[in-house]
């Protein structure tokens, strides 16, 4: 019997939006579950590795030294990783953060904007969140590939569910994922 691949997924500073693409693939997930098992990943609620994995699919950039370690762990026990979505290949809407450009201190204008200066907050006590259990908010948003070496980019905001099956397919037959035009454009 030949063993099935193993895939480990994760979501670092995104919305999910990847991982209900990879539950968008309609009748393919059956087939994936055929192919591959799953490893750590919110879709197994395992939160650390039980071995090595074939695959790893990352969705999400890094804002903070948690996302940091958790995609540096990613890479350690993957022989593949897949950067999925905007967020992961280039930081996506929370790399706007990056763009402050007119502030000396960009994260801080920002938290104070998020938690206490806007119109729209309640915070009578004016404080911003700085408990010791939360992650430390880096100096700006990194991208995957900043951080550590990617092996494919799947663009898209989020991909669609074909795209993703595609390319988890050819992965799990020992081939390189598919990158033609028509698969990775939006008009």
């Amino acid at each position: 019997m030949k063993r099935k691949k193993r895939i480990a997924t994760v979501s670092l500073a995104g919305c999910f939006g990847c991982h209900m693409s990879l539950l968008d693939m309609d009748e393919h997930i059956l087939e994936l579950m055929e192919l591959a098992e799953f490893d750590r990943s919110p879709l197994t609620d395992f939160k650390t590795f039980s071995r090595r994995c074939d695959i790893g699919v990352i969705e999400g950039g890094c804002c903070n030294e948690e996302n940091v370690h958790t995609l540096q762990e990613f890479r350690k026990h993957c022989d593949v990783l897949v950067a999925v979505g905007q967020c992961a290949i280039m930081g996506g809407l929370p790399v706007m953060r990056n763009a402050i450009m007119h502030s000396k201190d960009p994260l801080r204008e920002c938290l104070e904007e998020a938690y206490s200066s806007s119109a729209k907050v309640y915070n009578p006590s004016n404080q911003i969140p700085n408990d010791a259990a939360l992650p430390l908010l880096l100096d700006k948003v990194y991208t995957c590939a900043e951080v550590v070496k990617i092996d494919y980019q799947i663009p898209g905001c989020p991909p669609s569910g074909e795209v993703l099956w595609a390319t988890l397919a050819a992965l799990i037959k020992g081939e390189p994922a598919p990158q033609e035009y028509h698969m990775i454009k939006y008009d």
